[in-house]
């Protein structure tokens, strides 16, 4: 159980103590893609969706949840954000990528706020637009670079 830090010696769930890391700047880059029909990618870049603008309210929805992340995922310390952006890219007729930066000063890193930013980022273009696309799928789901403190610099190799 050792080289699992949310373990200790006995097997229980613990928060990892970072009480002695350094801070130092740390940046997650996480990105997420939605597949739908062409017409409901037409109607999300023309602001047609009856609920409002799908991309703006997947964006704010994004944000809000980085900032909430310590919330949704047990043991993960709670963090003073420094920065987030959400983009979406369309991708060909029926994708959108969705790519995550966070950016804070502390002593863990921000890989699961950036995750958790474009999976609620991807959640949300799902429920706006389900009544005119239910077979929309999300995924995959992934980090794509981290920098900053001990383990240092993570950058996802293309496939």
């Amino acid at each position: 159980m050792s080289d699992l830090t949310h373990f200790d010696e006995e097997g229980a769930s613990r928060m990892v103590d970072v009480g002695g890391k350094e801070i130092t700047a740390r940046l997650a880059v996480a990105e997420s893609f939605v597949t739908m029909k062409a017409e409901t990618r037409k109607l999300i870049l023309d602001r047609a969706i009856s609920k409002g603008d799908v991309l703006e309210i997947a964006r704010i929805a994004g944000i809000m949840a980085t900032k909430k992340t310590s919330e949704l995922i047990p043991l993960c310390h709670p963090l003073s954000i420094n920065s987030v952006r959400l983009d979406f890219e369309p991708l060909d007729e029926t994708r959108f990528r969705i790519e995550a930066t966070v950016k804070v000063d502390g002593k863990t890193g921000v890989e699961m706020e950036a995750l958790t930013a474009v999976s609620v980022a991807a959640l949300t273009i799902y429920d706006m637009c389900k009544a005119v696309d239910r077979g929309m799928s999300l995924g995959p789901t992934q980090l794509v670079e981290k920098s900053g403190g001990k383990s240092g610099h993570y950058l996802r190799k293309s496939d």
